[in-house]
Order: C-alpha cells, then structure tokens, then sequence
C-alpha cells in the first residue's frame, strides 16, 4: 500500500462562485439569472481532493467555521467517521438545507481524495455493476419560448441520443398541454418527462395529467410540494397508467428518504449527492431504496454522480440539467459529455477524474477566498 495512506487531514478550503446564467430561466415556483457553486478542497500534506455542491455561499463560511475543523487530524481513510463528525458538529443547527449541502461537498472531496491516493477513478473504488449511465436532458425552462424549448429538448432527443427529456411545468398551467405538445413534436419517440417544481395542487396536478394524456408523459416530478406526501401519493394513484411520479431531490437526511419511501410516495426516488450526505448519504439512500424495490434517480450536478450513479445497482438515470452541465463544462477538466444519450467516469483518471479550472473562475468569485 502506498505510503501515504492514511494520512491526517491537515485542511478545508471552500470558495462560492456566481456564474450567471446563459438566459433567464423559470420553472414553477421560482425564476433565476445565475447559479452559485460551492468547490471545496480537502487536504492531506501534498495530496487533495475536490468536491462540491450547488447552493447559496454561505456554505463557505459554515463549512470553514464549523465543518473543516470537525474532520481535521481525521484519518482521510476515515470518511464514516469523518461524517458522523460533521453531523454531530450540526446538531444544533440542524441537518438539512445549507448544513446538508455543506456536508455533501466535503464528503465528496474527501472519496475524490482516497481514489486519487489510491491512484483508481472512484467508479472501480466504489466497484461498478454498469460503465455507462443513461442520462435524460433537462431544461425546458416555463421562461423559455415554443423555439426555444424545441430546439434545446430537440438536441438532447435528435443529436445527443437521450432516451428521455425533460421540460418544466407550473408557472402559467393554462400554457403547459399545448407547450408539452411542442415538446412531443421535437423530440419523436423519446420519452417526455415534467416537473411542476411543487407548483400544483393535487386536482390541479391530475388535471394536467389527464389533458396530456395523448402526449404519453412517463414521468411527473414534484406534481405537488415534496413535503405533501399525502398529496404525492394521491397523484400516484389518480394519475394515468406509465406515469412515474418522482420526487427526492430534497432529501438531506435518510429519514427524509424513509417518509416518502414508507408512504409510497414516489415511483421512482430521486436523490442528490450534493445534498443527501454526499457518496456516503447516496449510497445509504439508494440502498433504502432498492429494499423498497424503487429505483433511484440522480439528481442534477452530473460530474458529481457519474463514478457513484455506476455503483448503484436500482439506478436508473442521471439528470443532465442544463445550468449544471455548462457549468462543469465551463470549469472542470474532465466533465462528461454525451455519447448515445449516456455518460461515463474517466477510468484512466483517479477519483473523480475532474481538475478545476481556478483560474477561469476566479472572475466569478463570491464568497470565500480564490481556489488554487
């Protein structure tokens, strides 16, 4: 084994950038111009590793206060306990929201960290059961015109061979059957998923359902608030035969998980690596879930699930939204692209298979100092 293994962490460094988005964006409950992303480094003498999370830059100031103190002197080895550590660190604050996402990127740095030691991309550290994972393009924006939403669900379903797309629903419900039916015009036989972002209530949600019915929708996310899980499961059982309903993306805790597992909320549940508790919260999540025979979905910030979504054996998509895909194609060496509507890890690169570009960045810096 290689001589520096197990090496103490001897530092934590975070740094928020605002990237600006390339046009405004809309979905049902909220409207934006720019997304924050939060890149945390964990160090080990000469070696790092790097993770990050989607979220406001407060995350900076908690996750060099509070959370980079609580693991360091930890063995790097030691992420089990190097997250029980953060959660205790937590307590009184609270588990989820900014706490759970500062947690997440940490966690991820630090598998990203024991690959590169090891000198193994992390996808054949966590032991694979699949080397390609199908990804479904995510966009299609309320704030977008018919053309716009035609030629982005387009490419994803003509050029870039998905298998599924998505489009959003929910800010003007009047518009959203003839918009999916512009949807369904662009993309052929490729499967058309919705997310109304919690924006309906239940009759409201299984009235969309039904005048979409022609449309053949296959995937109905957040049709109601996450935290209605009466109302997820009322729409689950009114809703049209082969439509999944999804939510998850808010799950920070594997209690979060257990409610809308134990409910039978959801067809199909979603998880975030950014937010559940990063590998070690995803990997404990989706286990939860596959002893519910659901399977589970990744949840946005692709470069961060390719190597663990390959891991997973109930997992069945990774969401390639368009923010996060530009981003991390923007910054990141190494960030997937598309081959045949799937992407895949690096296997020839260790850990993550990601190199930030922190001088490309810099000029988006909002909280926290310039990384290196």
């Amino acid at each position: 084994m290689d001589e520096r293994c197990g090496a103490p962490i001897t530092a934590v460094r975070a740094a928020a950038y605002r990237i600006p988005t390339d046009r405004p964006e809309a979905d049902g409950t909220l409207a934006w111009t720019s997304t924050v992303l939060v890149v945390v480094r964990v160090y080990t003498g000469s070696d790092r590793g790097i993770g990050m999370t989607y979220a406001h830059s407060s995350v900076v100031g908690l996750i060099e206060e509070m959370l980079g103190p609580a693991v360091s002197g930890y063995d790097c080895f030691d992420i089990a306990g190097c997250w029980i550590a953060m959660q205790r660190a937590v307590r009184n604050l609270g588990r989820s929201g900014i706490a759970g996402c500062a947690i997440s990127a940490i966690d991820l740095a630090l598998w990203d960290l024991k690959a590169k030691i090891l000198s193994v991309s992390l996808a054949k550290l966590l032991g694979c059961c699949r080397d390609r994972v199908p990804v479904y393009g995510s966009g299609g924006f309320t704030s977008y015109s018919d053309s716009e939403l035609r030629e982005q669900l387009g490419r994803w379903a003509q050029v870039d061979k998905c298998r599924f797309v998505k489009m959003k629903i929910g800010s003007e419900p009047w518009r959203d059957p003839k918009r999916t039916e512009v949807a369904r015009a662009a993309i052929g036989e490729c499967q058309l998923f919705v997310d109304a972002n919690g924006a309906f209530a239940v009759q409201q949600a299984l009235r969309f359902a039904e005048q979409t019915r022609d449309i053949d929708l296959r995937w109905f996310e957040e049709p109601v608030s996450s935290d209605d899980v009466q109302g997820l499961q009322d729409v689950r059982k009114g809703a049209p035969a082969g439509v999944d309903v999804a939510a998850g993306e808010y799950i920070f805790t594997l209690d979060d998980a257990r409610v809308l597992l134990g409910c039978d909320a959801v067809d199909v549940l979603q998880a975030d690596v950014t937010r559940c508790g990063g590998i070690t919260g995803f990997l404990t999540v989706s286990t939860l879930a596959e002893a519910s025979h659901i399977d589970t979905s990744a949840h946005c910030a692709p470069s961060m699930h390719r190597n663990v979504a390959c891991a997973i054996p109930k997992l069945r998509h990774i969401e390639w939204f368009h923010d996060h895909v530009r981003i991390e194609q923007m910054l990141f060496d190494g960030a997937p692209t598309i081959e045949d509507g799937t992407i895949a890890p690096d296997f020839t690169r260790p850990g993550h298979g990601l190199e930030f570009k922190a001088s490309d960045a810099a000029r988006y810096l909002a909280s926290g100092e310039a990384l290196t």
